[in-house]
């Protein structure tokens, strides 16, 4: 434990001992936990040393300590044993094997085994070994046990294979990897603003970036559709999508994605659907706020421990119960709410989920949003644009205050004439956009809605730009149904 002494009088180490016992009391830490060695000092200052009244000039007593108490990385005797745990990709050599090489020494351009899930064992050779320092790879010649290493040159890899000697190859017990419990349609941007902002704007591009992905992100799967420009991407819940979108918004990517939706598989001919351990630590007076809102969500609270001064809630609750929930269970309670997730097992459907209760505010003509329009509206419900945002027909604006969705105007302007002048602005009587992050626009959309993803812009849309053309699908809809 260090403590960092910075240059404040009333910073007395009695004082922060106490928080740090505090604080491991809250964590439920064991007695060995709480007998721990302390080192003084000053990140400022650039000192660490045993007293704190007696600085020191280096950083020395530090790695000392380390040295001494933290136990080395634990070495077998044997052949060489290496489990791939994670995967790096690089354009130049392609997928790179990262694992914590247990058993023997591995050095470069080196005959090895690799022995897959399955069993099967491949002969190839390694072509580069490195190691970590920083945040970056220091390439080496050769790896005793203990480190943690990156090779290149080895092909066909997976999460969980074992980088084993050429002659006498020995498997490790195999890494389980989840498997995805959530889809989402990527397409191309076709909207009125299409490549206005972006870079890569074509299916092309689309296609090859998530394909991509699939070489450094084992928990996605992508599959091509009827359209050659929309794909079906199933990944590990909307947090793990959304990483990946917005990757691909920083590089300058346009796309659009549908509303995110669980897998169902039909198992023992029943319709099941995959649960998850929902583990929610709360303050106690938050408690009851957070069991409703699973509640309503079709999630079970299976047990509720005091852990310090803060509540241990566990739920089982569907994935689909867990759209938007992170938000709300945060703003219920105050954004003290620490969330954390598992995947258990797919069991059968718990029946339907309460979504969107409220209707969406469409645009009915393409333009420039002005003041004098959305203060006349202000009365149909909340928006999610500004005065003087540009905007086109089919966009979702804001949401209703009753069910159903209804199109406006907002690119009306006042109108001059001898008796109306311009005068003063409508902009005072305005209330602030509501202003919705990436997740939060996918958590909203309905199942006949896209998010429009740009570099500048994230934008909500129907997925039928025309009233006219909404209008024969739902009819459609209803005769199929």
């Amino acid at each position: 434990m260090v403590i960092n002494k910075v240059d404040k009088p009333n910073c007395e180490p009695d004082r922060v001992h106490d928080d740090v016992f505090d604080l491991f009391f809250n964590l439920d830490a064991t007695e060995e936990q709480l007998d721990f060695q302390t080192v003084y000092g000053s990140a400022k200052q650039g000192w660490m040393g045993p007293d704190w009244q007696n600085p020191t000039d280096n950083i020395i007593h530090l790695f000392d300590t380390i040295i001494k108490h933290v136990p080395p990385p634990p070495v077998s005797e044997g052949t060489l044993q290496c489990q791939i745990t994670s995967l790096d990709y690089s354009n130049y050599t392609g997928r790179i094997a990262v694992g914590r090489l247990t058993r023997g020494t591995i050095t470069d351009n080196m005959a090895i085994s690799l022995v897959k899930r399955d069993g099967t064992v491949k002969k190839m050779r390694t072509k580069e070994i490195y190691l970590f320092e920083g945040l970056g790879k220091v390439k080496v010649s050769s790896v005793e046990p203990g480190d943690i290493i990156a090779l290149t040159g080895i092909e066909g890899f997976e999460i969980g294979d074992t980088v084993a000697d050429f002659e006498n190859p020995e498997a490790m017990p195999t890494i389980s990897i989840e498997e995805p419990t959530m889809s989402m349609l990527f397409t191309i941007n076709n909207s009125p603003f299409f490549g206005k902002e972006g870079k890569f704007v074509t299916s092309r591009h689309l296609r090859d970036r998530l394909y991509k992905e699939l070489e450094k992100n084992l928990a996605l799967k992508v599959e091509p559709t009827a359209s050659p420009d929309a794909f079906l991407v199933f990944g590990r819940g909307i947090l793990h999508l959304s990483v990946l979108i917005e990757t691909m918004r920083r590089e300058g990517y346009e796309l659009q994605v549908g509303q995110p939706k669980v897998i169902i598989k039909i198992i023992d001919g029943k319709k099941c659907e995959p649960i998850e351990e929902l583990t929610v630590d709360v303050p106690e007076n938050s408690a009851g706020k957070i069991i409703e809102l699973v509640s309503q969500r079709k999630g079970e609270l299976k047990s509720m421990l005091p852990k310090g001064d803060m509540q241990r809630l566990v739920f089982e609750i569907p994935t689909r119960g867990l759209t938007g929930f992170r938000n709300e269970a945060l703003t219920q309670t105050a954004g003290e709410a620490i969330i954390s997730q598992r995947f258990l097992a797919y069991m059968p459907l718990k029946g339907a989920i309460p979504g969107r209760i409220h209707g969406v505010l469409i645009s009915k003509e393409k333009g420039m949003a002005t003041a004098y329009s959305i203060n006349k509206l202000l009365d149909r419900g909340k928006f999610f644009i500004d005065p003087g945002e540009d905007i086109y027909n089919g966009q979702i604006i804001g949401e209703q205050i009753r069910p159903g969705d209804i199109v406006i105007n907002v690119t009306q302007a006042k109108q001059l004439t001898n008796f109306r002048a311009a005068g003063k602005d409508d902009n005072e009587s305005i209330p602030p956009k509501v202003d919705f992050s990436l997740e939060e626009c996918m958590e909203y959309i309905a199942d006949d809605e896209y998010v429009e993803i740009t570099p500048k812009s994230i934008r909500m849309r129907k997925i039928y730009l025309d009233e006219n053309d909404r209008k024969k699908n739902e009819k459609k809809a209803e005769v199929m149904s």
